[in-house]
């Protein structure tokens, strides 16, 4: 994961309007538009934090390990110690106890009637690397957005680009487990890209920040051909936050929202673009198709690789280093 930070400026006249990467602001804020304070956002890191603790005293190593891969690691920690790094280089736990507490299985969800782990999963992580990546991520990242766009907004981003991730990897990737955030980490960065389209007219810099956050997201989305990273989950909750901005997070032109102080008869700007309208709708029909088929084919058991040959490349390219196996 990376991050970005997006500044804002100060203008007058023709030249009025935001500046990428500057000072201390991410976004472009008028004067008299609110400004929230995170609370959210650091939740959820105590959330997944707190989760993670649960999974690592549910999986008790000392007790259950059997020994074939070698002892637990870091065994002062009693029943909170990591399995042998031989079966998890993440510091984390089992397999067997990922799966038991919620993880991502396609198996589970289709004939077993356990839909619920399109959710769980997003709040599990293999091991304190793991953890300890996504959760600054969360932090460069969540705060940010909820800082200029509030809880509600933000919230539903990652929650609903968590879904739309787990979505897609069930549909491609049906055999082992899948665990946690960056589905919905990718989404917060999908809406940064879309917000900064919607909103392009009130912005200063836009080229660079705009060529600038697409290597970021490029080059996390490369990271995903790796074996053992799930790259569908990225993808689906790439796209589900970069929809989602088209219809969470539009900006009012520059002046609406002072408008009340123009003098008598002055002539006002309307709230929004009229481009802005039309994204807004192509992506809530584009949201609301893309989820229903999604589910649709995910409860009917259908193969995503059926339907795109190439398609396991997106997650998993095989060179003369690693295999990608199924």
């Amino acid at each position: 994961m990376a991050t970005v930070d997006q500044e804002r400026g100060v203008g007058n006249g023709k030249n009025r309007g935001n500046s990428y990467y500057q000072s201390s602001s991410p976004y472009y804020v008028e004067n008299d538009e609110k400004h929230w304070t995170s609370w959210l956002v650091p939740m959820f890191v105590v959330a997944n934090v707190a989760f993670f603790v649960v999974v690592m005293y549910v999986n008790n190593c000392p007790k259950n390990n059997l020994g074939f891969e070698g002892r637990c690691v870091a065994r002062f920690l009693g029943r909170l110690s990591f399995e042998p790094l031989k079966e998890n280089p993440l510091f984390g736990p089992s397999a067997d106890t990922l799966e038991k507490l919620g993880a991502l299985k396609w198996e589970e969800i289709v004939h077993g009637n356990q839909g619920w782990r399109l959710i769980t999963c997003i709040w599990l992580h293999a091991g304190v690397i793991h953890l300890l990546a996504n959760m600054l991520s969360l932090v460069f990242i969540g705060i940010r957005l909820e800082q200029q766009f509030g809880f509600i907004r933000v919230g539903l981003i990652y929650l609903f680009s968590g879904l739309g991730g787990s979505i897609l990897s069930a549909l491609f990737i049906q055999s082992g487990i899948s665990v946690g955030a960056s589905g919905a980490l990718f989404g917060l960065l999908g809406a940064m890209l879309s917000e900064l389209l919607t909103n392009w007219t009130i912005y200063t810099n836009k080229a660079a920040a705009l060529i600038t956050l697409v290597i970021i997201i490029a080059i996390n989305l490369a990271v995903g051909i790796l074996p053992h990273v799930d790259n569908f989950a990225h993808i689906g909750g790439f796209l589900t936050g970069f929809l989602l901005g088209f219809v969470l997070l539009l900006r009012p032109q520059f002046g609406w929202v002072g408008r009340s102080n123009l003098p008598a008869g002055a002539p006002v700007k309307s709230k929004h673009k009229a481009y802005q309208y039309v994204f807004w709708v192509i992506a809530v029909v584009l949201l609301i198709a893309g989820f229903s088929v999604g589910l649709v084919m995910l409860f009917r058991g259908e193969n995503g690789n059926e339907h795109c040959s190439w398609c396991h490349y997106l997650s998993c390219v095989p060179t003369s280093k690693w295999h990608c196996g199924n």
